[in-house]
Formats: C-alpha cells, sequence, structure tokens
C-alpha cells in the first residue's frame, strides 16, 4: 500500500494488523482519485480512517487540511506513522473516538469526506444520516463511500444526489453531493 501521487507520492504506508481494518486497493484508490481530481481543494475528513491512506492522497494532492477519525488505538498509532513518513502531519489531525461522537461534536465544513467503514456494518448509513443532521459537508462537498458489491445501498438522502455506483472488482464506490440550492 503506497501514496499514489502528488507531494508524498511513492511513499510505502503502513496498515493495522487484522481483519479490522481492510485498506483500499490501489487500482480502486487510483480511479477514485481520477474521478474527484478536481474536487480535491479544502478539508478532508477521513472517516473509519484504518491507515489513513485516503486522507493522505488527499493531503499529497493538494488538500488543505485532513482530520483522521478511528477508534482504534492501533490505527490511531499508524496514522500518525504514516502521516511522519508522507511529511504530512502538519496539516492533519488524528481524532481517536467512534464516528458517532466525532460526528455529534464536530463543527466544521468538509469538502470531501470518505466513508469506507467495516463493511459488515450499517455504519454507512447512519454516518450519510448524522453528516447530513448536523450539517457537516461543504455547500460544494461529496461524500465518497465505499462497499462490497453485494452489500446494498438504496437508501435515499434529502439533501445529497447519488451519482452510479462505479464497480472496481468486489467494491462499489459511490458519490454524494450536496444538492444546489434553487436560487
Amino acid at each position: 500500500m503506497r501514496v499514489i501521487t502528488g507531494k508524498a507520492g511513492g511513499t510505502n504506508l503502513r496498515a493495522p494488523n487484522g481483519l479490522q481494518t481492510r485498506p483500499t486497493a490501489d487500482k480502486v484508490k487510483q480511479a477514485l482519485f481520477n474521478t474527484i481530481q478536481f474536487d480535491i481543494a479544502g478539508d478532508v475528513l477521513d472517516l473509519f480512517a484504518g491507515s489513513g491512506q485516503l486522507g493522505i492522497e488527499a493531503l499529497s494532492r493538494g488538500a488543505r487540511s485532513a482530520v483522521f477519525v478511528d477508534a482504534g488505538k492501533e490505527a490511531v498509532d499508524i496514522i500518525r506513522d504514516n502521516l511522519l513518513r508522507t511529511h504530512l502531519a502538519d496539516k492533519a489531525e488524528v481524532v481517536r473516538t467512534d464516528y458517532e461522537t466525532y460526528l455529534k461534536r464536530c463543527r466544521k465544513r468538509f469538502r470531501l469526506i470518505f466513508l469506507d467503514p467495516p463493511y459488515a456494518e450499517k455504519y454507512l448509513e447512519n454516518a450519510i444520516k448524522l453528516i447530513t443532521a448536523f450539517d457537516i459537508l461543504a455547500e460544494d462537498g461529496i461524500i465518497i463511500t465505499e462497499r462490497p458489491i453485494e452489500k446494498s445501498f438504496d437508501e435515499e438522502f434529502d439533501s445529497l444526489e447519488r451519482s452510479k455506483d462505479y464497480i472496481y472488482g468486489k467494491t462499489a464506490v459511490a458519490l454524494l453531493r450536496r444538492k444546489k440550492e434553487n436560487v
């Protein structure tokens, strides 16, 4: 697992041991960042951060700052180490807490929010509901979701427009953009 391009391009990243963290494959990460390449400016939230690789890739490609949230001690330690390896720690904040606690207390708005939660849970839908309820997504913001292709994701969210699913092997990625307000 490595940073693909940008300031830290080519830097190898560590990942937590075990099955709790499932790093995004380089092929999926490259395709995802090709899709959002013109939307990377601004602040990034990497929720369920694991190794921090998605937020780190965004920082490497020019994001202003990133917040990495994970409940696991090992994951948080590895994110901090990966930020030091990539020389991006000065643009990052690492928070050890569960996603619900963070979202309920968050008073910041983000341009990009990465959601790659554990596949077996309903965290994805719950996190999106909290993000919209607490108005954490910036006006021109995008929520990037990742899930296994066999996991359905049919829920509609009033304030968000959903893209088609992008399928990469066994992984499905969907983008949710904030709907433009009628002026």
